[in-house]
């Protein structure tokens, strides 16, 4: 909604009045009957509007998702060929630059949100109403989510407090140090938790609560290795009793019509479109098919667009449906996990053993550097009925923030933080018997490392483990291509610096 041009209608009016009369400052000033972005809120319901659409850019963080994974060692980009989304092959090889559609996306996309975020928050002072601060601090939370993605994948960006960027705003913002955003993204993550509560607003699902601010500022004092604090707020989500991780029934994963049979609360169920939105889920960013897209805007698209760019190209037979192939699983990745470890298989899907179990088909030869593995997390499901293209609209959940990821990160900072390896141990030792893993015994060092291991098999597919390499300082000697001091930031995109008049300096390395 932007605020009309008064220029654009004197033009107007002038042409429409050049053979009777002269163009006169008479017609500078014309009202419109509509909404504009200056006026817009002035009752309950245009709030919720504005706090809707800010949400709707977490569902453009499919990109983010993927691409976590694929700049890590976990995936290789896939797709149809080796110049098939040529951004995307790039950063599989580390071999990415300032001119990369995808990383521009990320950039444009993430920054809408904050954009939006900060509309909501611009005008909060225009009207009182029930359910107000609900609205703002939600606002805030989504402010705060958006910007910690920036800081993770570009570093120091501009920041914006409690004010939209508009155009001409690019010749005078600079680049904010990320020391500053992290204190604003705590700011925004401590008020969000003062006020909401662990049930979402108005029973709707996928609203942001106390959980769920909580738990992300837990994360952001871990990526700044701020441990006790950390350890502290993690502490308090799981002292909450709020959530709990679903447990495996025991059953064969590879049993024909055993998604009919088994609970909606079992792990085998967690990344099902049965189990979205269940006791394990902190924060889950809700998608919908209900909405038909195209490729033209990839951002407008209310399905998880990642789901069908996972899925395995030229797949017939059951439960699965095909897709572009993209962000398929090592070898390497399906060995780390030990072969009674119920996730692997639920995790990482071996298209050969399914197939034999299932009578199913898969034309590898469809696909580029397939390894017969997929991201069984997020492959498009049968069960999905899709508006317009199935591969675009796919309505499965994103699982932005677990319970699991909740206890490891706990069990990290503590353990890291020196605060007492016994509940380290204790938390890291509820996933792995979820797992069907013996307890470890570990201390120190040992257990930091069966900690780091530990998430990359529970969070395998999430998008997390990229970051995790970075944060922790193992991504130079386990990604391929990785350049230390260079790789650990993604660029600024090159048109953004062009259009800050190049008074911006690029990320080290590029």
């Amino acid at each position: 909604m932007m605020k009309y041009n008064t220029l654009k209608y004197m033009l107007m009016i002038c042409l429409a009045a050049v053979t009777t009369v002269a163009c006169t400052d008479d017609f500078v000033d014309v009202d419109s009957f509509d909404k504009n972005s200056e006026s817009f809120f002035t009752t309950e319901e245009e709030y919720y509007e504005g706090l809707v659409a800010a949400y709707d850019l977490l569902q453009a963080g499919y990109l983010k998702n993927m691409v976590g994974e694929i700049a890590s060692d976990n995936t290789l980009a896939g797709g149809e060929s080796a110049t098939d989304v040529i951004g995307i092959q790039e950063i599989d090889d580390m071999i990415h630059t300032p001119v990369n559609q995808q990383l521009r996306d990320i950039w444009s996309w993430t920054f809408a949100g904050v954009n939006r975020a900060n509309y909501i928050l611009e005008f909060k002072d225009n009207i009182d109403f029930p359910g107000k601060e609900t609205i703002l601090a939600e606002a805030t939370f989504l402010r705060a989510y958006y910007y910690f993605d920036l800081v993770k994948w570009f570093g120091d960006v501009p920041l914006a407090v409690d004010k939209r960027f508009q155009f001409g705003d690019e010749q005078n913002v600079e680049r904010t140090p990320k020391a500053e955003v992290y204190a604003q993204i705590e700011a925004d993550l401590i008020y969000a938790a003062s006020v909401l509560d662990y049930a979402p607003a108005n029973g709707q699902i996928g609203r942001a609560t106390k959980g769920a601010a909580l738990a992300l500022l837990g994360k952001v004092y871990l990526y700044q290795d701020k441990f006790s604090e950390a350890a502290t707020v993690l502490q308090e989500v799981i002292n909450s009793g709020q959530y709990a991780l679903t447990q495996p029934v025991g059953a064969d994963i590879t049993q024909v019509g055993i998604y009919e049979t088994l609970p909606n609360e079992a792990y085998e169920m967690l990344f099902e479109r049965r189990g979205e939105n269940g006791s394990e889920s902190v924060f889950e960013v809700q998608y919908t098919d209900t909405q038909g897209a195209g490729f033209g805007c990839l951002q407008c698209v209310e399905g998880n667009v990642a789901v069908g760019f996972q899925g395995p190209r030229g797949y017939s037979g059951f439960h699965f449906d095909s897709g572009f192939s993209f962000s398929v699983p090592t070898q390497e990745a399906y060995d780390a996990y030990a072969e009674n470890d119920v996730r692997r298989d639920l995790s990482i899907l071996n298209i050969v053993t399914w197939n034999e179990a299932t009578g199913s088909v898969y034309n590898e030869a469809a696909g580029y550097e397939q390894t017969g593995f997929f991201n069984r997390k997020y492959i498009p499901r049968q069960d999905d009925l899709n508006t317009g293209d199935p591969n675009l609209n796919n309505p499965a959940n994103y699982r932005a923030i677990r319970y699991a990821d909740v206890l490891l990160m706990a069990a990290e900072a503590i353990n890291r933080g020196g605060l007492g390896d016994a509940q380290a141990r204790e938390y890291l030792n509820q996933v792995r018997s979820r797992a069907g893993l013996a307890d470890v015994t570990l201390s120190g060092n040992a257990l930091t490392n069966a900690i780091y291991d530990e998430r990359r098999l529970e969070l395998m597919g999430e998008g997390h483990r990229f970051f995790d390499l970075v944060r922790t300082g193992r991504a130079a000697q386990t990604i391929p291509g990785f350049q230390a001091g260079k790789h650990e930031l993604f660029p600024i995109p090159s048109v953004e610096i062009e259009l800050a008049g190049n008074r911006w300096p690029q990320n080290p390395g590029y």
